[in-house]
């Protein structure tokens, strides 16, 4: 997945991101970004932004997450 560029977050944004604590996990905190800290363009681990509540962390999404819904398929491999 790739993650955003600096130019494509705005201050004031909701984004979905994940802290330092986070890496190993990729467990993401949304919120709303308050500073843009990262000042290149582009970072490989994503732009480093503080939300509004002071939680810094890296931009990984500008939209929410993928919900992963559970199918129930028959034997034949066709929806129930």
């Amino acid at each position: 997945m790739d993650v955003p560029s600096r130019g494509e977050i705005k201050v004031g944004q909701r984004v979905w991101a994940v802290e330092k604590r986070n890496y190993a996990s990729g467990e993401l905190t949304e919120g709303v970004v308050k500073r843009i800290l990262t000042k290149k363009a582009q970072h490989p681990r994503g732009i480093k932004v503080m939300l509004e509540d002071g939680t810094v962390a890296r931009v990984q999404r500008l939209g929410p997450p993928e919900k992963k819904i559970p199918v129930d398929l028959d034997e034949e491999g066709e929806l129930r």
